[in-house]
């Protein structure tokens, strides 16, 4: 194997961990802004902005990772289906979390209800997280998989 091909296949493995690290920080960095929301409509615009940026974020990782990543997985490991089905079962509740955190940003929710819809998205989402680099990261290191990052991980 040339030596650019496998740094073109290490990289998979590589840009994963750091979507996640990206995704962790919006995640923070939404979570300090809505604990130092104010209730003027300012500040609540800018709460919006940091709130809809992160969700937008991490439902395009996860769809790119459904529409791409996975079935590319399972196309060279099929031995790992089940471990792809519950990755997938938990996009599908993140999503949910995500959405109840929209419409409570969208009802001007206070920035009290925010924080308790943003720990748990965080909680769902560390652990998903974490689960997904114990059980993906090796195989991530030889996937053959030409593609965009940002169309497979999602753009941040």
């Amino acid at each position: 194997m040339a030596e650019g091909e496998k740094a073109r296949l290490v990289a998979w493995s590589e840009e994963l961990r750091r979507v996640h690290a990206r995704l962790r920080t919006a995640l923070e960095v939404t979570r300090q802004a809505v604990a130092d929301g104010e209730p003027a409509q300012a500040a609540h615009r800018d709460l919006l902005l940091f709130c809809r940026g992160f969700c937008s974020a991490l439902t395009g990782h996860h769809g790119g990772e459904d529409r791409e990543l996975f079935p590319a997985v399972a196309a060279e490991h099929p031995e790992l289906r089940e471990t792809l089905r519950k990755l997938e079962q938990d996009h599908s509740m993140i999503a949910y979390l995500v959405t109840a955190l929209q419409v409570a940003i969208d009802a001007e929710a206070t920035p009290d209800v925010l924080s308790r819809h943003l720990e748990g998205i965080s909680a769902i989402m560390e652990s998903h997280f974490r689960y997904e680099e114990r059980q993906l990261l090796t195989v991530l290191e030889t996937l053959a998989l030409d593609a965009d990052p940002d169309r497979v991980l999602g753009a941040l």
